[in-house]
């Protein structure tokens, strides 16, 4: 520890951030990064799911902190149960969606020889995601100061059990109200989410959810099918990344440079070479893909070049999509937006094998990106919201480098694990939906209807500026078909300017609490269902 000298002049100690390099900490990472990465295989392959095992780890580690051996007495240190909750977050994450899903397509079609090109690129993809994530977060693209909801919910979590007091109380009342809510089958997390993010973009948010759960049963109307859900989002997110270029590249005056160096810990300059890398990263690993997989024997060059600029493209813009998407509103659909990908592709023409292996590069990204910004969220709130920058950039890296760790512990655990999966033929259900349409292959009429639809969802991202993302969001709404989703963030929207209005902005502290409880109760009930549901 360090001495400093507070506002009084007194001499005091400065905390030193735990590394992860501490010899019982690593053990005790790797071992939770192994749980969390079978539970993520196990689960995604079984319920078609990834668990939020986050709150999960903390729970664990503060359990950990309680036995009577002086070993464990250090995860007293809510630092250190931030490093085993990222962990095995980043363990299952990774497991299940960055690299046992894009394996699981070749599979599906029968290209074995496919499966192991598919994993190292997934998993160099899936350390790529995490590193561009690390090195954007708190920059003005991805702030800190983002909702980031699952993030709030896991730090409110290690408070409110370091603290007690009321604020535990409040806690423990929406965590109660999480599992009874969640137990009734309403999306509690949708619920929470409402109580801390934009108003506006969560507003588009539960509309979308609304029109995607009502439009075919009252209208007869299937967003999905008829692609309108894609095709609004394609729109939304070619405008998001307009508007994500013109802030990163956008010269700022000198006395905003200032202001954004005492606001932010990444500077534009950093957030640029990041991306910059970003895109060149991926597409080196486009082209490791392309040669293992031997699509150099199946296009012509100037396909396989064009094959390669599409690729990493695609990987770079869907994770920009998935993490305004993930900060925004807690939910990222990393799924669809894939999908939407691999539709590209085949109105493109690329062959078979190419489109399994553009689906699995796609999948692969996006994931590890929205997690990592969920674990630095819970430890920025536990190191203080930033007051102290130094302190806090140590911890963030701490954080990554614990989430590498538990990313790199995911390969070997899917590498060693795949086969005996796939013998009982069990795949992440998703996987056959990317082979069907694979198989189906797609249509002019497709191109059309992605078109069409395009021009409301850009025109809408478009008027709601950079910091809304209202066309991002409505589009997500579209692509997720959680029942009574929408009802759960219209009602907690409402709620929240009710209380607002009358309670005035004192309000916001104890509604953040409770909310965080609601997301919690909900990740809780939701990780033990789905054990009890694999284990029957």
């Amino acid at each position: 520890m360090s001495e400093i000298k507070n506002e009084i002049g007194q001499t005091e100690k400065k905390e030193k951030h735990p590394s992860i390099f501490e010899p019982f900490g690593l053990f005790l990472n790797v071992i939770t990064g192994v749980l969390g990465a079978i539970v993520g295989i196990q689960i995604v392959t079984t319920l078609g799911v990834t668990p939020n095992t986050a709150i999960i780890g903390a729970l664990v580690a503060m359990l950990i902190a309680r036995i009577p051996v002086a070993v464990f007495k250090k995860y007293k240190s809510i630092h250190r149960q931030n490093m085993v909750q990222t962990s095995i977050s980043s363990a299952t994450f990774g497991a299940a969606n960055s690299l046992f899903i894009p394996i699981g397509i070749p599979f599906v079609m029968g290209e074995m020889k496919l499966i192991i090109p598919m994993l190292i690129g997934a998993a160099l993809a899936m350390f790529v995601d995490a590193a561009l994530l690390y090195k954007l977060f708190d920059s003005k693209l991805f702030p800190a100061s983002g909702t980031w909801a699952p993030g709030v919910a896991t730090a409110e979590s290690i408070i409110a059990g370091d603290k007690g007091g009321k604020r535990a109380g409040l806690l423990g009342v929406g965590t109660v109200i999480g599992l009874i809510g969640s137990y009734f089958h309403v999306s509690m997390s949708a619920f929470g989410v409402a109580f801390i993010g934009n108003i506006w973009a969560l507003g588009m948010f539960g509309i979308g959810l609304l029109i995607r759960q009502y439009s075919n049963p009252l209208f007869s109307i299937d967003v999905d099918k008829l692609y309108i859900a894609h095709g609004v989002m394609i729109g939304a997110g070619i405008v998001a990344l307009v508007q994500a270029a013109i802030l990163i590249l956008k010269r700022p005056k000198k006395e905003d440079q200032a202001a954004d160096a005492e606001k932010y810990t990444r500077s534009e300059g950093e957030a640029r070479r990041a991306l910059g890398l970003g895109f060149a990263a991926y597409l080196v690993i486009a082209l490791i893909i392309a040669l293992i997989g031997g699509l150099i024997t199946k296009m012509s060059i100037g396909m396989l070049i064009g094959f390669l600029v599409f690729a990493a493209f695609a990987a770079f813009v869907h994770e920009i999509i998935v993490g305004i998407a993930a900060m925004h509103s807690g939910w990222f659909p990393a799924f669809a937006v894939a999908f939407i990908t691999l539709l590209f592709g085949m109105l493109i023409g690329f062959p078979t094998v190419a489109l399994a292996l553009l689906a699995g590069f796609s999948a692969a990204t996006g994931p590890a990106f929205a997690d990592m910004g969920y674990d630095l969220k819970t430890g920025y709130i536990l190191r203080g919201n930033g007051e102290d920058k130094e302190f806090e950039l140590r911890g963030r890296k701490q954080q990554y480098m614990t989430g590498m760790i538990a990313f790199g512990v995911a390969v070997i655990v899917v590498a060693l694990t795949y086969r005996s999966y796939f013998g009982q033929n069990l795949v992440p259900p998703i996987d056959t939906v990317y082979v069907s349409t694979i198989q189906a292959g797609a249509s002019p009429d497709v191109a059309m209807k992605l078109l069409l639809w395009a021009i409301p969802g850009a025109i809408l991202q478009w008027l709601g500026g950079a910091k809304r993302q209202i066309g991002v969001m409505f589009a997500t709404g579209l692509l997720i078909s959680t029942p009574n989703a929408c009802w759960a963030v219209l009602a907690g929207l409402l709620i929240r300017i009710v209380v607002l209005k009358v309670k005035g902005k004192e309000a916001e502290t104890p509604m953040s609490i409770l909310a965080a409880g609601f997301i919690a109760g909900d990740a809780i009930y939701s990780f033990f269902n789905s054990m009890f549901k694999m284990r029957k």
